[in-house]
C-alpha cells in the first residue's frame, strides 16, 4: 500500500469528460492523440507511473475549459501498442486528489501539482457497505438495465463484493458527467451507493437526457 508522501506533488491529468476512476478499481483507455501519447511515454518514465484523471469544468469566457477540483490518480498497470501506434492502456486507481493548481509549462499535455490531504481512506483496503440491501438495490438495476436495453452478468454482480459492485456501476452507467463527479466525490462507499441509487432512480423517472420508463 502506498502512502500519500509517495504520491507526487505534480501530476499529468488526463481531463476527459464522463470518465470516473475510482481508488482500487480499473479503468482502461483507448490512447491515440499525440498529446495523450507523449503523456503516456513519460507517465511511463516515472517511477509511480501515475496519470489523473478529472473531469473537464467549463469556465465563461475561457475557450479552453477549466479542471474539476478534484480527481482520480491511477498507475498505469497494463499498456500495449498497436500496429499504427495506438495504446490500449488499464488505469488502477490509487487515490483521489485535490487540484492545487494547473502547471503551465512546456508539456502539450495539462499537469496539475496534486494535494492528496484527506484521502487517507483511498489508500487503505477496500470498504464495505453495510446497510446495501442487494434485493432492492438489484431489483432497481434490473428496472434500469431493462429501460436501456441493457445485459449484465446478473451471477457475477450477486456474487460481487460491496466495493467493487458499486464501484464498477458507477464507472460504468451512463450518466453525465456532472454526475460522475458527485460519484467520485462521495466520501464513502454507502454515500456513493446511495447517491448511485438516486441516479438510477431519476432516469427511470424519465429524467436525463430522454424518457427511459414510466
Amino acid at each position: 500500500m502506498r502512502k500519500a508522501v509517495d504520491l507526487p506533488d505534480t501530476i499529468p491529468v488526463f481531463p476527459l469528460p464522463g470518465a470516473l476512476l475510482l481508488p482500487r478499481s480499473h479503468l482502461p483507455l483507448h490512447i491515440f492523440e499525440p498529446r495523450y501519447l507523449q503523456m503516456l511515454t513519460d507517465a511511463l518514465k516515472t517511477d509511480s507511473r501515475i496519470i489523473g484523471m478529472v473531469q473537464p469544468n467549463p469556465v465563461p469566457g475561457r475557450s479552453e475549459k477549466g479542471l474539476q477540483t478534484i480527481g482520480c490518480a491511477g498507475r498505469v498497470t497494463q499498456f500495449s501498442e498497436t500496429e499504427d501506434g495506438r495504446y490500449m492502456v488499464t488505469l488502477t486507481g490509487m487515490s483521489r486528489f485535490r487540484v492545487v493548481e494547473e502547471i503551465e509549462g512546456f508539456t502539450p499535455y495539462r499537469r496539475c501539482r496534486a494535494s492528496w490531504v484527506g484521502f487517507d481512506r483511498d489508500l487503505g483496503d477496500s470498504e464495505s457497505d453495510d446497510t446495501l440491501d442487494r434485493g432492492p438495490f438489484l431489483s432497481l438495476l434490473g428496472r434500469y438495465f431493462e429501460a436501456r436495453d441493457l445485459s449484465a452478468d446478473w451471477d457475477t454482480l450477486k456474487e460481487a463484493d460491496d466495493e467493487l459492485l458499486v464501484n464498477s456501476l458507477s464507472m460504468m452507467l451512463d450518466f453525465q458527467p456532472e454526475d460522475k463527479q458527485a460519484l467520485l466525490e462521495a466520501p464513502s462507499l454507502d454515500t456513493r451507493r446511495e447517491t448511485l441509487v438516486t441516479l438510477i432512480e431519476y432516469a427511470l423517472r424519465g429524467g436525463g437526457e430522454g424518457d427511459l420508463l414510466q
